[in-house]
């Protein structure tokens, strides 16, 4: 007969080597465990009533096991300084806050690796759902580990939401809130050409990121629509999305020459103030001498006069944390596309015909 694990000393608190001696398994299966990683069910159990018998409750991993809910959710995002981020950061908080949850913020500047780290540590910390914010590159082993990461939050009674992001796939545990993000650009296309024009300006697109991709597509689909020929050498490629980004790019395309465009489509409101400051800068008014839309229907878009495609930020973020939550009447599936709409304000004049 083996001999029975020793159990911690009277009026000591129990440690996570207790709970392994405890358990009958090593120091990292507890870790992995406590962690929310995928175990066998028995072991799991085995290290669940460890905890639970020695009263090993030093951090949330413990806590969570013992019953406890952390009662957290957590939101991944690239900027809280971007408008984008920051309205949808805020609805989703609101949100949390009226289910009675707290809201954990990380950022992670667009880098994936930063991103799938913070995943893990929201992981360990237990939360009722990790929400991933914005744009991606939706590659294989971005799909790979996120479909990692959903599997390992789902055994540990948590969600991932991908918010403003497609989905992983069917077999994929994880719910998919966006928005028509190819449709509004097609509309703000539609609506140029409606005004008469047929050489826009496409500023700021970034290869390989799924909301860029989605814009070109749309913006390449209303040309199609009306019989208008995509030229190449219309879509002007950046290396992000901000304000400083639009107003180089614009500058160097009106060092090159005179402007051979009568309307400019940015790829967000920020690109297009950048690029409207440079364009004026150049002698150019808007929208006399030229067009201008933009995309997202955040500050400045208003504040300028400028038309844009209008974003559901606030439903966007608060949809997201019902069905995290099962708060949804209607969740009758986990991939939900909301609606987006043109915003017409001064900054598109019709041409003369």
């Amino acid at each position: 007969m083996g001999r029975r694990p020793r159990e911690p000393e009277a009026g000591t608190r129990p440690t996570i080597r207790d709970v392994a001696r405890s358990a009958g398994v090593s120091i990292a299966t507890v870790s992995r465990v406590l962690g929310g990683q995928p175990s066998a069910t028995a072991t799991r159990t085995r290290v669940q009533r460890a905890v639970r018998d020695l009263g090993y409750v030093a951090n949330s991993h413990a806590r969570a096991l013992a019953g406890i809910s952390t009662r957290n959710v957590a939101i991944v995002v690239n900027s809280v300084v971007s408008p984008f981020y920051g309205h949808i950061a805020q609805a989703v908080e609101s949100q949390a806050a009226e289910e009675g949850r707290l809201c954990l913020i990380s950022t992670t500047g667009g880098d994936l690796h930063r991103e799938l780290a913070a995943v893990k540590l929201m992981l360990q910390e237990h939360t009722d759902a990790v929400i991933l914010v914005g744009n991606v590159v939706d590659n294989d082993e971005y799909r790979r580990r996120m479909a990692e990461y959903a599997h390992a939050l789902a055994a540990a009674a948590s969600r991932l939401v991908l918010c403003g992001r497609p989905p992983l796939g069917p077999r994929v545990p994880a719910i998919a809130v966006e928005y028509d993000n190819a449709g509004g650009a097609r509309a703000a296309t539609a609506h140029l050409l409606s005004a008469g024009h047929r050489r826009i300006l496409y500023l700021g697109h970034k290869p390989g990121f799924t909301t860029s991709e989605g814009r070109l597509a749309g913006y390449r689909a209303g040309l199609a629509a009306h019989g208008v020929e995509p030229d190449e050498s219309l879509e002007v490629t950046g290396v992000n999305l901000e304000r400083a980004e639009g107003y180089r790019l614009m500058r160097e395309r009106l060092r090159a020459g005179a402007p051979d465009f009568t309307a400019v489509f940015a790829a967000n409101d920020q690109l297009a103030a950048g690029a409207r400051q440079a364009l004026l800068g150049h002698g150019l008014r808007v929208p006399e001498d030229v067009s201008l839309v933009g995309y997202d229907d955040l500050p400045p878009a208003a504040d300028i006069g400028l038309t844009t495609v209008h974003l559901p930020h606030d439903e966007l973020g608060r949809t997201a944390v019902r069905l995290a939550l099962g708060r949804a009447p209607d969740r009758a599936e986990d991939h939900v596309v909301l609606g987006t709409h043109v915003v017409v304000r001064q900054s598109v004049r019709p041409l003369t015909r």
